[in-house]
């Protein structure tokens, strides 16, 4: 069988679910990690730190080795990082305890960058239309990566007990060790469509371009910072079970997530794209203040959930804003791009978990803190704004 673009996309949509996994699940094991390995908060926040500072590293040095190597050889190579991360996750904890967690986040991390990089930019070259819808089509199924990760994982955990979450690592290292042959067979169609790109230099001098960036860092730390911390949040500060607490609030935020960028993905004709920004910026802030504010589970939960929803179109939208934009930039703005959102990916958890320490451990006080996020992107989509119109 002939392979098209469409067996592209469907790589990419295994890249972005080997995404999900990457980040979403240690942070169901962190309140395990705590136990088993007498870990503080500070500790396991910067679990997440290093997690998404090693992807920040890599987003920032990749660019000019992509284009050096090939993207085909970048997307195997990213794949191999994270199931050989995911695999040291099974074994090192035990033999170096806190360390080995950390040794076994910056080899998966290192994949985690790669793709990042990587897929939206190869989805974007392939010959599809409506790139916006599709762009956030791409991005719902990491949305959909973290329902799997969260349901499966707690599926798991209910028949085989947590204790055995090594045997889980393993299964979910699966995943990207067959998306490397996938990558192997693909069509990889020119990322800028035969034209020159855009010099660096050039590109940093595009205001434009550092908007963008303000955009995309609090895109990564809106989501993140409620996604990182929701496990932790249901079970600590709600007084939750584990299992409903995992359901009610990680699983909840991803299906709403990834529930509000398949909307997007097909009625984007309707509603333009940084309306529907400013609209999820202005919902994310209710999200957050119901969610910190709230005294009753219940209310703090479905805070959790419209989060979900509310961030759902930041990171994609963002990605489709810059390609719109600066269409020449190449390799090197999606880059900067992922640099950006993992500056948020590991900024916004980092916040909340140093803020809910500094409160005694309120996790509340650190999700209320998080607002900054949600409130700089209004500000960004206005400037965005502003400048189109002079």
């Amino acid at each position: 069988m002939k392979l098209s673009y469409n067996h592209t996309i469907y790589a990419g949509y295994l890249g972005y679910i080997t995404q999900a996994i990457v980040n979403n699940f240690a942070p169901l094991l962190f309140l395990t990690f705590a136990r088993q390995f007498g870990l503080g908060l500070d500790r396991i926040a910067l679990i997440t730190t290093v997690n998404f500072s090693v992807q920040l590293l890599v987003d920032l040095t990749s660019a000019r080795l992509i284009d050096r190597i090939g993207y085909r050889v970048s997307a195997v190579a990213a794949h191999v990082f994270a199931a050989a991360g995911l695999c040291s996750l099974a074994v090192l904890p035990y033999a170096l305890s806190y360390t080995g967690i950390l040794i076994s986040v910056v080899l998966y991390a290192v994949g985690g960058g790669l793709i990042e990089v990587l897929v939206s930019p190869i989805v974007e070259a392939c010959p599809t239309k409506k790139k916006e819808a599709a762009m956030s089509l791409l991005h719902s199924f990491y949305c959909w990566g973290h329902v799997a990760v969260i349901l499966l994982s707690t599926l798991f955990f209910r028949l085989a007990g947590i204790g055995h979450w090594r045997c889980l690592a393993l299964i979910w290292a699966v995943v990207p060790l067959f998306n490397c042959f996938f990558f192997l067979a693909v069509p990889i169609y020119p990322i800028t469509k035969g034209a020159a790109p855009m010099p660096i230099r050039s590109l940093l001098r595009r205001r434009a371009f550092w908007v963008l960036m303000l955009v995309m860092v609090c895109a990564g730390a809106s989501e993140q910072a409620m996604s990182q911390w929701a496990s932790a949040f249901a079970e600590s500060a709600l007084h939750i079970p584990k299992a409903a607490g995992d359901l009610a609030g990680p699983c909840a935020f991803a299906v709403a997530m990834g529930t509000a960028r398949t909307l997007y993905g097909k009625f984007a004709d309707a509603l333009p794209l940084k309306k529907a920004m400013t609209a999820g910026a202005g919902l994310c802030i209710c999200a957050y203040l119901l969610a910190a504010l709230s005294r009753n589970p219940v209310p703090a939960l479905v805070g959790c959930a419209v989060c979900g929803f509310s961030v759902g179109i930041f990171w994609p939208g963002t990605f489709s804003i810059a390609a719109l934009r600066l269409p020449a930039a190449g390799t090197a703005m999606y880059a900067f791009m992922a640099l950006a959102g993992d500056v948020g990916c590991s900024g916004g958890p980092t916040l909340v978990g140093f803020v809910a320490n500094g409160f005694g451990g309120n996790l509340k006080a650190g999700l209320l803190a998080a607002l900054v996020f949600p409130v700089c992107i209004l500000i960004g989509i206005r400037l965005l704004k502003a400048e189109r119109a002079e």
